[in-house]
């Protein structure tokens, strides 16, 4: 375990709180208020999605690979959702049985992972024949110029937010994986340095294998 990696799980709620507020939070109530069934969320962090899970989730099961993050959650699960499960497990290598959720969630992770292809294969096998994914991801920009700032920025963002890789071109990985995109719409990010700001949310069905 970093020392940086303790010290930016303490951190991160306040650093994200301002773009919560203005674009984050209302994108999580939207997009999670199709999870249904028995659902999986991938790196749950502190917890920010929690207060966005409805009526119509059946269970609710957590990964989170980093243990200073792993510590804020489960204290917010306790309050929040104390019926969740979470066990701390890499997206790359989930411990659970082939097709055994409804619904896999996934909300600025897929650009932190070591190796995106295998994690979104690792959703694809958990997912039932009939399952989703739901997204929210910062993406490469489709602006020449900024995906170039967002490769030169690459080394800096990598060690400040903690592995972030804000130029990965995530639908095109969400597709390759044996995923049909059936929702997308792009945002941007405020409060965040530009080379950040390219976002992604939508739904994707997992294809027939």
């Amino acid at each position: 375990m970093s020392i940086w990696g303790s010290v930016f799980a303490a951190m991160y709620d306040r650093m994200t709180a301002r773009t919560e507020e203005a674009c984050l939070r209302p994108w999580r109530g939207d997009l999670l208020a199709g999870a249904h069934g028995d659902v999986l969320e991938i790196g749950g962090g502190t917890g920010a999605n929690l207060q966005h899970y409805g009526d119509g989730v059946r269970s609710l099961t957590i990964t989170e690979p980093e243990k200073p993050m792993v510590r804020r959650l489960e204290r917010r699960l306790h309050v929040q959702a104390p019926e969740a499960r979470l066990l701390r497990a890499p997206a790359e290598d989930l411990p659970f049985e082939d097709a055994s959720f409804d619904v896999a969630v996934s909300t600025l992770v897929l650009c932190t992972v070591d190796d995106q292809p295998r994690a979104l294969r690792e959703l694809r096998r958990v997912l039932r024949p009939d399952g989703r994914l739901l997204f929210i991801e910062h993406v490469r920009s489709d602006d020449p110029k900024l995906a170039r700032k967002q490769d030169r920025m690459l080394p800096i963002n990598r060690r400040v937010a903690h592995g972030c890789h804000c130029n990965r071109p995530t639908l095109d990985g969400i597709r390759g994986a044996g995923f049909q995109v059936t929702r997308v719409e792009r945002d941007t990010l405020t409060h965040v340095p530009s080379f950040i700001s390219p976002l992604v949310v939508g739904v994707a069905q997992a294809a027939p294998a």
